[in-house]
């Protein structure tokens, strides 16, 4: 069965139909800059002191800012034992290779997992992964951020205030589409994601969901050893 095209229509009727598109892309971005307006808003809560390890063993919270202020932190899914961790999450991190651009901002952005610190470098190498990675494996930092052992994935913010720690911020879920560039390139597509619960014209291409996603095998066949 052949697949259906968007209807050809001449320049004048393209023209209008991109305009009448582009207010509702200005009324999108309108509120998104309001959002961020309202986030920039938001209180903050004081976290005790915190211990987790990174590659050159126990670093406190306050010290994986690296003299920075502000703190993003992506908790990576981890199931013990597993020889690929979760798709969706290496499949994020992965497009995370230049970061130095944060600290014009006075910021850092980190991975913390609930695996050992030993088992996540290991993968970390495996996959290619170019952010830092931290362990809270012996500590209660992920649980208390919303990402707990056998958990899901979760983002968090903070700010530094000389030694104290302040959480500023949390999402999970398509929250994190936000930061990353992936949907946005897919969601400009005449076909967009292709997941069947997408609203499509009639004949749109769709699949289960997720099955465009690469898999955390072939992220590591890409950026890994070898790749």
């Amino acid at each position: 069965m052949s697949i259906a095209l968007p209807p050809v229509v001449d320049q004048a009727t393209w023209a209008r139909e991109l305009a009448a598109l582009r207010v509702r892309e200005k009324a999108a971005t309108r509120e998104l800059d309001a959002i961020a307006a309202q986030r920039r808003r938001m209180p903050m809560v004081r976290l005790p002191e915190y211990t987790l390890v990174g590659q050159d063993g126990p670093v406190r919270l306050v010290d994986m800012f690296e003299g920075r202020s502000q703190l993003i932190t992506y908790h990576h899914m981890w199931y013990a034992g597993a020889e690929w961790q979760c798709s969706g999450c290496t499949g994020f991190t992965s497009q995370f290779t230049r970061l130095e651009f944060l600290e014009s901002y006075d910021a850092r952005f980190v991975i913390v997992t609930q695996g050992t610190i030993d088992e996540a470098l290991a993968y970390r190498e495996k996959v290619g992964n170019r952010m830092t990675w931290y362990s809270t494996a012996d500590s209660a930092f992920g649980a208390d951020m919303d990402a707990p052992p056998d958990g899901g994935f979760a983002v968090n913010v903070f700010l530094r205030d000389g030694d104290d720690v302040y959480r500023t911020w949390h999402t999970t879920g398509r929250g994190t589409e936000q930061l990353t560039h992936t949907f946005a390139l897919v969601d400009v597509l005449p076909w967009g994601r292709q997941e069947e619960w997408q609203d499509v014209p009639e004949g749109w291409p769709q699949h289960p969901t997720y099955s465009g996603w690469n898999g955390s095998e072939e992220i590591a066949a890409a950026y890994g050893a070898g790749g």
